[in-house]
């Protein structure tokens, strides 16, 4: 697989370690121990006996989790693997330790990934206890004499930058390959050369025993803190690998919550706290973070299911309001295939709308998300099929990327699509190892136009002409956009790609005063952010907005498709971008473009029906005008006969017609 989804590798950034090697495992096994015997059921109700495998076969053991972002990605190649061994007497055996995956599920997770080998159910962690295993995807390898010779990762295609052990890293493709290096080292008699590395993934979900009396449990103090900062993306259907909405689906992952939100990983927030107030600022406070890790630290107890807090409700599967129409961007799936570089992908519809319509919120959902990294959608003109990219502030209409989370605007403000215009879908599709479908699609809440008084429009600072020379570390790239009219700035959302480092927006006003609107110094293309100002800031006519982007194009940047290219603008995730997009509005009420007076009657007519009533009409006045004329005509020749019958010579009677 040249290259995988980025939006499993964007939950997994999130839920990894910085721990080389974790501890706390009850009877932990080292490298060259000898593993006597090891039982479990499988999926099917099966036992599994370390015995039942002959003695001139290798073993290896691979630990999954069904909803490990991780280990959905490493399945296929696990898969092929397994294929490519069994002929050489190595025998692929799965493991799922996690107390919250039912075997119903695992059953579900094999044939969706068609994993053929067998797949074992380990209650309480005995087995992952007895070999080690702390995360998801984890290896252990087993010689002939059931001595443990390789525990860890399976190649170092993810991972974390040595300089920043929270930034994870994905490589276009592995460089080093340590299960089958591991495997064919034993295969030819050798030692492994590296015996244990460190496994990026998900922490197993242990089976804990809750303190007596804890300080925190998940009813009183956990619920509350998730439903207000995770469910809304940990829900089903939502971007987030698994659902955070009861007790038996957090437990599992308590651990794992406790250090992602220790490290800051989770929830995703990568605006520097110095600079601005932002409505949808994601971090949690210090206290948020003591109760999670704290409960988690007493076994994750559950408490008394009474204390529950009232759950958030939601419009169906939608992060916005019940949309009032769904457009989808074609009438049929398009194919994904399983493997190589998609040319982005361009779909045109036309929503059939006749008049102006103003919209309150949109939301753009990817049908498969395992294989959609994300779609822009412009609006056209009704004579056009494509977009000019060196104009798409004017057309921008939507977008999906991880962590793109959707917003409602304020009451009052509302974007405008002009009538009769199209929409074009723009995806990006990166292959998973399968063949897949995809049918995206977005939900549009519409605004009443009599309660409109401010046109939100979309525009934005770009450049399109930088270079960026091959092993550059930190490139410099600026670009900026003049205040046209005294203007509310209401978000911002900075854009590169995998080479970019940090952005940020600086504003210069017109009497020469300089602001930081915004600073994100840890850029990550992984998460797509807009930042919401808590009020609308003011920005004068005349004020310039200035970007200013950095990049790394060298070999340090393990995210970097190629250190030796010469970087420009372009569309693919290899090539580059450099724009600050922004959401701004007139700072006075009313100045917005009025639908015009006709179009209200749209809504109750058809256009064939609105014609013939506005026929009708011209054809009533003119009859009346030919009436009008008649009578006057006549009244004429009668004045004219009786100055004719008095005198000649005299002029007319003064008359008012």
């Amino acid at each position: 697989m040249r290259r995988q989804s980025l939006v499993l590798i964007a939950g997994w950034l999130v839920f990894t370690s910085v721990q080389s090697v974790e501890g706390g495992v009850p009877g932990k096994a080292a490298i060259g121990d000898v593993v006597k015997d090891l039982a479990a059921k499988d999926i099917l109700g099966a036992t599994f006996s370390l015995t039942q495998v002959g003695r001139d076969k290798l073993i290896v053991f691979a630990f999954l989790g069904v909803d490990c972002p991780l280990a959905k990605l490493y399945s296929p190649r696990l898969v092929e693997l397994a294929g490519k061994y069994k002929s050489s007497g190595v025998v692929f055996i799965a493991v799922d330790s996690n107390r919250q995956d039912s075997v119903t599920e695992i059953g579900a997770f094999a044939r969706r990934h068609e994993i053929t080998f067998q797949i074992l159910k380990d209650l309480r962690q005995t087995i992952a206890n007895r070999l080690g295993a702390t995360r998801t995807p984890q290896i252990v390898v087993l010689d002939r004499e059931r001595r443990i010779r390789y525990r860890g990762r399976i190649d170092d295609q993810f991972g974390f930058m040595p300089t920043n052990r929270t930034a994870g890293y994905h490589k276009p493709k592995p460089e080093r390959k340590d299960l089958q290096c591991a495997i064919d080292e034993l295969l030819a008699r050798k030692p492994v050369s590296v015996t244990e590395t460190q496994a990026a993934g998900c922490l197993i979900g242990r089976d804990r025993e809750p303190a007596a009396h804890p300080s925190f449990t998940y009813a009183k103090d956990v619920a509350p803190i998730l439903n207000k900062r995770c469910v809304t993306c940990h829900r089903p259907q939502q971007i987030a690998p698994f659902a955070l909405t009861s007790y038996e689906e957090v437990a599992g992952w308590a651990d794992m919550i406790a250090e992602v939100t220790e490290l800051n990983r989770m929830p995703p927030w990568h605006a520097d706290p110095n600079y601005g107030s932002f409505l949808n600022d994601a971090r949690l406070s210090d206290k948020e973070k003591l109760i999670l890790a704290e409960w988690a630290t007493a076994g994750a107890p559950q408490g008394d299911p009474k204390a529950l807090p009232e759950p958030p409700t939601f419009a169906d599967e939608w992060m916005i309001p019940q949309p009032d129409e769904i457009i989808y961007m074609s009438p049929e799936p398009f194919n994904v295939p399983a493997n190589g570089v998609v040319p982005y992908k361009v779909f045109v519809v036309d929503p059939g709308w006749k008049e102006d319509r103003w919209i309150s919120a949109i939301e753009l959902r990817p049908g498969n998300r395992s294989v959609v990294h994300h779609i822009l959608v412009y609006a056209l003109p009704a004579d056009a099929n494509s977009f000019d990219p060196l104009r798409a502030d004017e057309s921008y209409f939507a977008g999906f990327a991880p962590g793109l989370v959707p917003d409602q605007l304020p009451s009052g403000f509302a974007r405008r699509f002009p009538a009769g215009s199209k929409l074009l879908f723009n995806v990006h599709y990166t292959p998973n190892g399968s063949p897949q479908q995809d049918r995206s699609y977005l939900g549009i809440k519409f605004a009443d136009p009599r309660s409109v008084v401010r046109e939100v429009t979309v525009s934005c600072a770009f450049n399109t002409i930088f270079q960026i020379p091959p092993g550059v570390f930190n490139q410099e790239v600026r670009s900026e956009y003049i205040i046209q009219r005294d203007s509310l700035l209401l978000s911002m959302l900075p854009h590169m790609h995998l080479r970019g480092k940090d952005f940020c927006y600086e504003a210069t006003y017109p009497d020469g005063h300089r602001e930081m609107l915004l600073s994100v110094p840890h850029y990550d293309f992984g998460w797509q952010t807009t930042y919401r100002f808590r009020e609308p800031k003011i920005m004068p006519r005349g004020t310039v907005i200035n970007c200013v982007a950095h990049y790394d194009n060298s070999e340090a940047n393990l995210n970097n498709p190629d250190p030796k290219a010469t970087v420009g603008w372009g569309e693919q995730t290899f090539d580059e971008m450099m724009t600050g997009f922004f959401e701004i509005a007139p700072v006075a009420e009313g100045l917005v473009h009025r639908t015009p007076w006709w179009a209200p009657l749209m809504g109750q007519f058809s256009a064939e029906t609105l014609g013939a009533v506005i026929l009708t009409t011209v054809n009533v006045c003119l009859i009346g005008a030919l009436v009008v004329g008649a009578v006057r005509s006549k009244r004429r020749s009668r004045i004219q006969a009786a100055s004719t019958s008095t005198s000649t010579d005299s002029e007319l009677p003064n008359v008012d017609y």
